[in-house]
C-alpha cells in the first residue's frame, strides 16, 4: 500500500495498492493534466531518488521560507511563523526528509498547519503526523481533501484566532474556503499578511491580482473581487507574502487596495479601450 503523489499538482492521497486512475484537483478547472498523462510518485520515491532537499531561508525575523529544490509540482512556499513560542507552518509543499525534520525541529517543531486552499494540501498529513500537529483548513473546501486524518480541523465561519496575533482569515475567491493568515505581530508589529495565491503579487511587484484560475487565466467577478478587498481591508498588515515568494513590502494594504480597483475597471471596461 502506497500514498501516491500527483507529480502534478504534489498533493498526496489515501493509501492504495494501485496508483489513483485520476487526480481530482488536477481533472477541475482551476488545475491542469499534462499533456503526457497523469503521473504519480512516492514521498519515498522521492527521497530514494536523492534529487531533492529542502531549502529553509530565514526572511525576516521569526519568518522562515521552506522550498524544495528542483521544484516539484506547483512549486509553492510554505512558511514557518514563529509568534510568541507558537509555531505555525502556512501552506504546505510534498517533500521533506530527515534533514528538513532536524532543520524544523532546531526551529522549534511546529504547533499547527494551516492550509490556505486545497492546491497546497501536498503532503499536509504526513507534515501533521511528523510533528503531531493539527491540520486547520476552512469546511468550504473539505470535499478537496484527498489524504483522511484525524489530524485534520475543519473550523467555519470567517475568522478563526490560532495564537494571538496569529489569525485566519476566510476570504475566499480562488477557491470557496480561500484562507490568508493575518499575522499581525509580523514586520514588528506592523502586521504581515500571508496569502498563498488567493492574493497575487504579480510581475510589477507594486501590485496583485486575484484569479478563479491561475493556470487557466480564468478571472473572478467583480462582485467577488469587491467583496474580498472590503474583507481586506479590516485586516492589519502593510507587508504581503505571495506563495512564490514574491512580497509587497510597504503599504501593502493600499497596493491590494488599487489592484482591486485596476482589476474591477478592467473587468467593466473603464481601464483601456482595445
Amino acid at each position: 500500500m502506497n500514498h501516491y503523489i500527483c507529480e502534478t499538482c504534489g498533493v498526496q492521497y489515501d493509501s492504495s495498492i494501485k496508483k489513483p486512475t485520476n487526480c481530482i484537483i488536477c481533472e477541475e478547472e482551476r488545475q491542469f493534466v499534462r499533456s503526457k498523462g497523469q503521473t504519480w510518485t512516492t514521498l519515498e520515491t522521492m527521497i530514494a531518488s536523492g534529487i531533492y532537499n529542502t531549502l529553509v531561508q530565514l526572511e525576516e525575523e521569526n519568518l522562515y521560507s521552506i522550498n524544495t529544490r528542483p521544484s516539484f509540482g506547483i512549486g509553492q512556499t510554505a512558511y514557518l511563523i514563529q509568534n510568541n513560542g507558537f509555531n505555525l507552518l502556512w501552506d504546505c509543499i510534498t517533500y521533506f526528509d530527515q534533514n528538513t525534520i532536524k532543520t524544523i525541529n532546531e526551529l522549534g517543531g511546529i504547533n499547527a498547519i494551516a492550509l490556505s486552499h486545497p492546491h497546497y494540501y501536498s503532503s499536509q498529513v504526513e507534515w501533521a503526523e511528523t510533528f503531531n500537529a493539527p491540520i486547520y483548513i476552512h469546511e468550504d473546501d473539505k470535499e478537496w481533501v484527498t489524504r483522511k486524518s484525524d489530524k485534520i480541523i475543519f473550523w467555519s465561519g470567517e475568522t478563526l484566532e490560532l495564537s494571538k496575533g496569529l489569525v485566519l482569515q476566510r476570504i475566499g475567491g480562488h477557491f470557496k474556503g480561500g484562507t490568508v493568515l493575518e499575522w499581525k505581530n509580523g514586520n514588528k508589529q506592523k502586521g504581515i499578511l500571508l496569502c498563498g495565491d488567493i492574493i497575487r503579487v504579480v510581475a510589477d511587484q507594486n501590485w496583485v491580482s486575484f484569479m478563479y484560475s491561475y493556470p487557466n487565466f480564468i478571472p473572478l467577478p467583480r462582485v467577488t473581487i469587491k467583496r474580498i478587498t472590503k474583507r481586506i481591508n479590516e485586516l492589519k498588515f502593510t507587508r504581503l507574502y505571495d506563495a512564490f515568494k514574491l512580497v509587497i513590502r510597504e503599504d501593502a494594504a493600499q497596493h491590494v487596495q488599487k489592484s482591486a480597483k485596476r482589476y474591477v475597471d478592467a473587468l467593466d471596461g473603464k481601464l483601456f479601450n482595445t
